[in-house]
C-alpha cells in the first residue's frame, strides 16, 4: 500500500526512475525496491514520521527490530537495508534530505548458505528426461540444455529473440542485469537440441494462420503451449517436472543448473574471472560464492575416500 505522505510518494517515484532510468534495472528488481520503500514509510507514518527528511537512525534500527520480530529471514533483512540505504543516499545526493540516517545502517548476518549443484550424472538424467518425439519435448530439451550449457538466467533464457541465436558460432546474445548485454558461448549437445527444436518443434508451436498473434511471439526462441513467449513460471514449471523422474533433489530450479554450470566450469580448471564474464556477475565476489561451492565438494569426497579424514 502506497504511503500517504505525498513528499514519501514523491521520494519512492523519484528513486524509481533513477533505477529505471539511470541504473537500467529490471523490472522485477525495481518493483523489489518499490516494495520495501513502501513498506517502510507505511510503518514511519505510523511512528508519527512520515516524510523522509523525519527519518533517523533510531527510526530505522527501530524498523528493523519490527521486521525481525515478525521473523524475517536475515537475507531478506538485508536486502531491505540495502534498500533503504541506497534510497536514502539517492535523496540525500538530490538534497531531499539533510542528513543520511542510513548510512551507518547495518543488518544481522545470516548463515551462509551455499547454492544447490547437481552432479553431472544428475544433470545428464535431467538433459535426458524430455521426450524429443513432439514439439514441447524438443523444446524442453532445448531449454534444459541451453540453461545448464551456458548458465543464463531464466529471465535472459525466455528473453532470447531468433537473432540472438548464432548457430554457426554457438553463442547467444543475453541482456542481463543493468542492461547488460554478453555473449555466450554453448557445446555440440546444446548446438544439437536448439538445431532439433528450430527445425521440426518450433514451427508447431506458432499460432495457427490468421490467429491473434502474441507480441514477441514472432521473434521468440521458445514458445509455450499457449503459443506465447515461454515465461520464467513456464520454464521452473517444466524444470520441476522433469526433476521428479530423477534423482535430481527437491527444489531444482532454473538456478540450480546456473550453480551447476559455474561449479562445473570451476572444478575443471576455468579462469574464476572467466566465469564472471559468462555469468554476467558485476563483481567477481558474486561468483567467488561457487569457489566455495566447489572446496566443500573436495572435502566430502575427501573425508569420504581419504583412510585418514
Amino acid at each position: 500500500m502506497p504511503p500517504a505522505d505525498p513528499s514519501a510518494q514523491s521520494a519512492i517515484a523519484a528513486f524509481v526512475a533513477h533505477l529505471r532510468d539511470e541504473r537500467g534495472l529490471s523490472s522485477n528488481t525495481i518493483a523489489a525496491y518499490q516494495g520495501d520503500l513502501q513498506q517502510f514509510f507505511a510503518f514511519a507514518a505510523g511512528a508519527g514520521r512520515p516524510s523522509p527528511e523525519d527519518a533517523d537512525p533510531m527510526l530505522l534500527r527501530r524498523y528493523l527490530a519490527h521486521l525481525h520480530g515478525r521473523g524475517l529471514a536475515a537475507a531478506s533483512l538485508q536486502r531491505k537495508v540495502a534498500t533503504l540505504r541506497a534510497c536514502f543516499r539517492f535523496l540525500r545526493r538530490r538534497g531531499v534530505v539533510t542528513d543520511d540516517p542510513a548510512a551507518l545502517l547495518e543488518a544481522p548476518k545470516g548463515e551462509r548458505r551455499l547454492p544447490v549443484v547437481l552432479k553431472p550424472r544428475q544433470v545428464d538424467a535431467l538433459l535426458a528426461a524430455p521426450a524429443t518425439d513432439d514439439p514441447v519435448g524438443l523444446r524442453d530439451r532445448a531449454v534444459l540444455e541451453l540453461l545448464y550449457a551456458t548458465g543464463i538466467r531464466v529471465g535472459e533464457l525466455c528473453g532470447l529473440r531468433l537473432p540472438d541465436v548464432d548457430l554457426a558460432a554457438r553463442t547467444v546474445r543475453v541482456v542481463g542485469k543493468g542492461a547488460k548485454e554478453r555473449l555466450v558461448p554453448f557445446g555440440a549437445p546444446a548446438h544439437e537440441a536448439i538445431v532439433a527444436y528450430l527445425d521440426a518443434g518450433r514451427s508447431l508451436m506458432l499460432p495457427a494462420p490468421g490467429a491473434d498473434v502474441a507480441p514477441g511471439a514472432v521473434e521468440a526462441v521458445f514458445l509455450n503451449r499457449r503459443a506465447k513467449p515461454l515465461t520464467p513460471r513456464d520454464a521452473r514449471a517444466l524444470l520441476a517436472r522433469y526433476r521428479a523422474g530423477t534423482d535430481a533433489p527437491a527444489g531444482t530450479s532454473p538456478h540450480t543448473l546456473r550453480h551447476s554450470f559455474a561449479t562445473h566450469l570451476l572444478e575443471g580448471g576455468a579462469d574464476l574471472r572467466e566465469v564472471q564474464e559468462l555469468l554476467g556477475h558485476a563483481a567477481l565476489t558474486t561468483t567467488q560464492t561457487y569457489t566455495h561451492v566447489s572446496k566443500e565438494r573436495l572435502r566430502r569426497v575427501y573425508e569420504q575416500a581419504h583412510p585418514r579424514a
